[in-house]
């Protein structure tokens, strides 16, 4: 994969900040988390990580996989053919567009002309990934406030659950095991995972331990198809040290905004003024803030979980402390470096706060 961008920067120093998009696909071909194989793969999970040039905030945007988006022409580098364009297809196709070796940077494109942003750095990850990263990380406990059943897929009960390997995929997986069954349910169900995950890191000081940071990143590396810029243990190693200082408030989890696509009630399209307003705040590289309450559908808040003050969402964790960072442009951030509000349409949550899967629907 080669972007021809940024291959030796380093990418915790960049301007503006470091983009980084991470893609999950479902391919089953030789994967030992399923019996079968599928033809074609498809980007249904899709996150960009934005790290701040400051390092006081880093931000995971998930992008919907049933959304309609144009797909650029995406040319195959084996053949040297391309796709046609494509003005309104579903957002988890844009894989399988250039071939085998070209449909990492199809998501690439894809994703930078719905934000505007410059990625230079991508990983596709696969079900084995999913199962080693979590297993270095010794697994991770969530909370699930009804039992998940979603057939003989997965079944957990509510409480404090411990998990990794095949379980912590399952549980990042399931749709019909959370809330309405949707994909965006099925987000936030996910943002419930990683946010446990980032409290657990950062309070174990797994961030400052070469020994569990090198497990993870070795786990990464491989099991995932990386650009040439994060290809190595050592980068992605210095990437976590970078933001290891920085507070849980300031790690958000966001679904990109989307709505039912007027010509299809199974299928979304972007919120465009929702979007506008997430898209500038990133390009700008601003502080951003939660609305309070606009955690996402498949997502509670946990019991006895409480809200700070001024912190524009319910969490437990310390007070923000404030960006040392330059104000941003285009008036996007006062000069106080006070967060942006973005819009409540704008869902998800930082990884302080308190959330539960909020479990199969009843």
């Amino acid at each position: 994969m080669d972007y021809g961008k940024a291959k030796t920067q380093d990418i915790s120093a960049i301007k503006g900040g470091a983009n980084i998009l991470l893609i999950g696909s479902d391919t089953r071909v030789g994967q030992t988390a399923e019996q079968h194989d599928a033809d074609g793969a498809r980007n249904d999970v899709t996150m960009l990580v934005h790290i701040s040039e400051d390092h006081s905030q880093v931000t995971i945007v998930s992008f919907p996989r049933d959304t309609m988006v144009p797909i650029p022409a995406c040319t195959d580098p084996d053949t040297g053919k391309s796709s046609y364009p494509q003005t309104k297809a579903m957002f988890n196709t844009s894989l399988a567009e250039g071939g085998p070796k070209g449909g990492v940077a199809c998501v690439v494109q894809t994703v930078e002309n719905l934000t505007g942003l410059s990625i230079p750095y991508a990983g596709l990850i696969t079900f084995d990934g999913v199962i080693a990263m979590s297993n270095a990380l010794g697994g991770v406990t969530v909370c699930i406030a009804k039992p998940i059943h979603d057939g003989t897929f997965l079944n957990l009960p509510a409480g404090q659950v411990p998990l990794k390997g095949d379980q912590a995929l399952a549980f990042l997986r399931t749709r019909h095991g959370v809330g309405d069954g949707s994909d965006v349910a099925r987000i936030s169900n996910q943002q419930v995972f990683l946010s446990a995950m980032l409290r657990q890191l950062t309070s174990d000081g797994a961030l400052s331990n070469p020994v569990t940071l090198y497990k993870f990143a070795s786990a990464a590396t491989s099991n995932m198809t990386l650009s040439e810029g994060l290809n190595n243990t050592g980068t992605l190693v210095s990437l976590a040290a970078a933001v290891r200082n920085t507070n849980t408030s300031d790690m958000l989890l966001v679904q990109y905004p989307t709505e039912q696509d007027p010509e299809n009630i199974n299928r979304l399209v972007v919120s465009q003024d929702a979007a506008h307003s997430l898209n500038v705040a990133l390009q700008d590289d601003a502080r951003t803030q939660i609305a309070q309450g606009a955690i996402g559908r498949g997502a509670v808040v946990s019991p006895g979980a409480s809200p700070l003050p001024n912190s524009g969402s319910n969490n437990s964790s310390p007070e923000p402390k404030p960006s040392s960072g330059t104000p941003v442009s285009n008036g996007a951030a006062p000069s106080d470096n006070t967060p942006v509000a973005l819009p409540s349409s704008v869902t998800g949550q930082s990884a302080a706060e308190q959330t539960c899967s909020k479990g199969t629907r009843q």
